[in-house]
Parts: C-alpha cells; structure tokens; sequence
C-alpha cells in the first residue's frame, strides 16, 4: 500500500529537520546553550513548545481516541494549550526572574536539597512516561510504513528520537519546530478539509459512525446498546464521563506548568514577552490541530473496523460491509487516512510531518529528563567535581533513558496512547505544582519537612486512584491529598532554616 513516493516524502521530510537541527546545534558550546538556549525569540519559543507538545499524544493518540470515543478526544489538545497560556501568562514572569534554570531548583532555594531530589524522582516518572508514549507513536508509524515488526520499529523510532535532541538541545527543538509549525499546520488542515470535503461535514460524520454501528456484534464490542449512546460516545466533550474529560484537562493544564521541558522553552526565550507570546502561539495552534485529528478519527471511525472487531464479526457469521475496511487498531486511525484516502505526494509529506513531530516531542522530553537527572539528582547525590563534563553526562543520560523507554513500550503495547499522556501530565502536577507555585508566590510560609512529606503522599495518592479506578480522575486525589498533607502542618516563618 505504501508507494515509492511515500517513502520519499518521508525521507525528505524526516531528513530537512534533521538537518536543521544539525545546524542549529552547531552553537551548542556547553550545557547551558544546551539546555536552555538563552537568545530565543517569540517563533523559536513557540516551535519549541509546539514541538514538544504536538507529539504523537496530540495527533496519533488524539485520532487514536478519537476513533473510539469520538469529540472527547479534543480535551488533550485543549488542555494542553490552556497549559501553554498559564504557563506563559502567569509563572513565566516568576521563573524568569528567579534566576533557575530548572523547576526543582526553585523548589531547592525554598525548600532544601531533599525536597528537591524527591520531587525530581518523581517528576521522572512522570515524563518518562510520555517519553514511552512517543516512543509507541514511532514504532505504531515506522511499523505501518515499513512493516517492521514492532521490535525493531520502535528501536528505530528511538534511536532518531535520540539523533533529534543530542547534537541540538532546545535550539534544535525550536528551529526544528518553526518547520514543524509550517508542515504540521499544511498537514493538519489539508487532513481536516478533506476529510470534510469526502465525509459531507458533520452531518456525514455522523450518519457514517451511525451506519457501521448496524453491526449489532461491533455495538456489543464496543458496549453500545443503542443509536442513542452511539451518539452520546462521538458526540459528546464528555463521552467518558465529566468528572473524568475535565479531570483529564485539569491534567493537561497544570502538567504543562509542572513540567521541565516545556519550562525550558520559557527560560530559552530573551525576555519575558517573547516567552509569553510564544506561548500565545503554541496556545492558538494545538487545539486546531487535535481537532483536524478528532475529525480523522471520526471519519476512520465510520468506514473502518480493527483487526480485533473483524475477528469478532468473522467468529460470529457477520460479513464485512461494502465500503468498510481493516486497521490493525485505533492507533493506526490517522496513518491509515493518509496512506488511503490522499494524493501519494501529500501523504507522504504529511506521514513524515507526523514522524518528525512525534520525534521532536520526544526529544524534548528526553531533554528535560536528562537535565533533573544531571543537574537535581546527580548533583545533588555527588558532590565532588565528576570526570565528565556535565554535557557529556546530559547526552548518556539521553541514551540511558532512551533504552529503557523501548523496553517499556513493548510491555504497554495495547495502551492508549493518549492515557498514557493524561497519566504522565497528572503526576507531574501532582509531584510538583504546589510546591513550585508557594516556593514562588508565598516563600516562607510552610515548614520543608511538609513539602517532602506532601510530593510522594500525593502522587501514592494518585496511583493508588488510578489502579482502584475510584470515580472521577486520579489527579483530583493526587491534588488534594496533597494538598491536605501541606496545609495540615505548622506554617513555619524560617522555613528555609530546614
């Protein structure tokens, strides 16, 4: 199915970014033009920012979810670029004028070392688990295109991950995201028109999903009984509950603002209205660009069956209507679209868009990982001075992680990709928007030794939520208990004195 000019077109495409991340990366000199740049203006923020959020969450996971619970499927995108707005419009100020480099460095100044290596191990886990998500969303997109077998996809999405970010730290980040911002949008809004233009707009939409759920075996698959609740999964913000879309927004929102990689993007930016506005952008272009992908999923929703459902319509004597075809699964909604449905010419540019989009998300996640393991817990565990410079332990530390993300994907190979994001922003809130925003904005206030006992409380909190599926979102007990745990203490006046 995948054509010579297919190839090409991802070749090509896969090919420019790197080469102009190469380029940009020429300047790195040391750690600090590596991890934070310093001299970005208000497109190198905002590509840096777009290019780590619109990852394979916010296009693949987004079609992906979309194809089986249909407009819900926006609240990630939406989430995420209210994140970007709060992040740039209300602690860009702040941190700038803090004088860190890193969140957990804030934290340290108020709170001790302590507090800060704990809400570094478990920020880790959190972004580590994006860093899993992206390395699924390559090995889903060089498995459909090369039919490599997942094994060896997802080495192969690793290791360009890994190429992205090692020679180009968030310079690379954010040229390579001023292409990515031109060739996602061309991409994302042909994806859109078209699918408007062959669907008949909503209307068409709509009578498609209704038409392929006549099937009563697919209704039972899916656990819809009738046309009723079919419309209220793909049609509804809330198809999986209010508690549990907003809670998934709320995840978005304030993981956006915990997370290093994309405060990163902010210290990067030459003041703080370059910051701000580039945050404006990020903000303005990613919730267009889930909904393009929402509206692909829908549409692969209505003329496709999974290789799981098939089997299950097979087994009970159902035939496949004219018209419908096979995916091997949901996640395969939007590289399917683009292989069958557009010109070989465009979907190869727009299969290689994906790829590189995928690839830069992940490499500023691996970035902002490597940088708490160097700077917040490695420093802090080893004082003396290392045999290593510390740019040489950033870029191990890359491929350390990087390793361990393959072998983790391939145990979470049937997992949403987009709950795997939900989860991931989620504790990083939880880990550690409390104790940033009071080490900003109320310094002074609340004894450390509650600080150190709150992160881990709150986050044991969220975990245990999630794996008891109690009602709502996870993060709503993450957030309060602990918030609890910090406020059931003394407020100390000579906190700092910990």
């Amino acid at each position: 199915m995948i054509s010579t000019i297919h190839i090409l077109g991802v070749v090509l495409t896969v090919g420019l970014l790197l080469v102009v991340s190469w380029w940009s990366g020429r300047r790195v000199k040391d750690a600090g033009s590596f991890i934070t740049g310093g001299t970005s203006g208000t497109w190198l923020v905002g590509g840096a920012l777009l290019g780590t959020m619109a990852g394979g969450q916010s296009t693949i996971g987004t079609a992906q979810l979309a194809f089986c619970y249909g407009l819900s499927a926006w609240w990630f995108t939406l989430g995420a670029g209210i994140g970007s707005l709060l992040l740039g419009y209300v602690y860009a100020g702040p941190l700038r004028r803090s004088g860190c480099s890193t969140l957990l460095e804030v934290v340290r100044r108020e709170y001790g070392r302590k507090a800060e290596t704990v809400g570094s191990l478990l920020c880790m886990v959190g972004i580590f688990i994006s860093i899993v998500s992206q390395v699924l969303s390559s090995g889903a997109m060089i498995s459909s295109l090369f039919s490599f077998p997942m094994l060896w996809a997802s080495v192969a999405g690793a290791v360009l991950i890994m190429l992205f970010v090692l020679f180009g730290g968030i310079r690379s980040a954010g040229f390579s995201g001023i292409v990515k911002l031109v060739l996602l949008y061309f991409s994302s809004l042909a994806a859109g028109i078209i699918v408007w233009h062959i669907a008949g707009g909503f209307a068409g939409l709509r009578g498609s999903v209704n038409g392929i759920y006549q099937s009563s075996v697919l209704r039972d698959f899916n656990q819809l009984t009738d046309v009723e609740s079919i419309h209220q999964r793909y049609g509804s913000l809330v198809a999986r509950g209010v508690m549990k879309d907003l809670g998934g927004c709320l995840s978005l929102m304030l993981g956006v603002v915990s997370t290093q990689t994309y405060a990163q993007c902010i210290w990067s930016a030459s003041s703080t209205t370059h910051a701000r506005r580039g945050a404006l952008i990020c903000a303005i272009c990613l919730p267009i660009i889930g909904a393009a992908c929402t509206m692909v999923g829908i549409y692969m929703r209505g003329h496709y069956v999974t290789a799981d459902e098939w089997a299950a319509m097979q087994q009970a004597g159902e035939v496949l209507p004219e018209g419908i075809g096979v995916i091997e699964s949901a996640a395969q909604a939007f590289p399917a679209f683009i292989l069958r449905h557009l010109p070989a010419w465009l979907g190869g540019l727009m299969l290689g868009t994906l790829l590189i989009n995928i690839l830069g998300c992940g490499s500023g996640l691996l970035l902002g990982v490597a940088t708490i393991l160097v700077r917040d817990v490695y420093g802090n565990l080893r004082r003396n001075a290392p045999r290593l410079s510390q740019l040489a332990q950033i870029r191990l530390s890359i491929a350390g992680v990087l390793l361990v993300a393959v072998v983790v994907a391939l145990l979470c190979n049937n997992t949403f990709i987009n709950d795997l994001g939900f989860l991931s922003l989620g504790l990083r809130a939880v880990s550690l928007l409390f104790p940033l925003s009071f080490a900003l904005w109320l310094p002074g206030r609340f004894a450390p030794r509650r600080i150190l006992l709150a992160m881990p409380v709150g986050v044991a909190a969220m975990l245990a939520a999630k794996f008891l599926a109690l009602p709502g979102d996870a993060v709503y007990y993450g957030l309060a208990l602990e918030l609890l745990a910090i406020s059931a203490g003394t407020i100390s006046s000579s906190a700092k004195n910990y």
